[in-house]
């Protein structure tokens, strides 16, 4: 999996590409705590061009979601495919994360 972080005014947004699995899920993890542990409270995640999600990297966005909320801090995710979300919808995510359908609708989300 490859991923990609950039700044847009205080949101951190990650560009994931490729499979987050048992394998990829960590190094995503670790990216996230980083941030968080560095002080970063808005995180985006842009999942347009992922295409599998395991339940190791659910783990993952989970608990970097928990770190967030010891600190009122806020993730959410976008684009994702129609696969991607029906792995969320299924295992109950989709009611602990907010999901939007564009980056756009996902930044504006920070405003309120």
């Amino acid at each position: 999996m490859e991923i990609t972080k950039s700044k847009i005014n205080d949101i951190v947004i990650f560009s994931l590409k490729g499979r987050m699995d048992t394998t990829t899920a960590p190094q995503m993890q670790d990216q996230l705590l980083v941030a968080i542990g560095s002080g970063e409270k808005r995180l985006a995640i842009d999942c347009a061009q992922l295409e599998y999600i395991s339940s190791a990297g659910l783990r993952a966005l989970l608990m970097a979601a928990k770190q967030l909320k010891n600190v009122n801090g806020k993730i959410v995710l976008y684009s994702l495919k129609a696969h991607i979300r029906e792995v969320f919808d299924l295992a109950g995510f989709s009611a602990a994360f907010p999901l939007f359908n564009s980056q756009a609708d996902a930044l504006a989300s920070f405003k309120s």
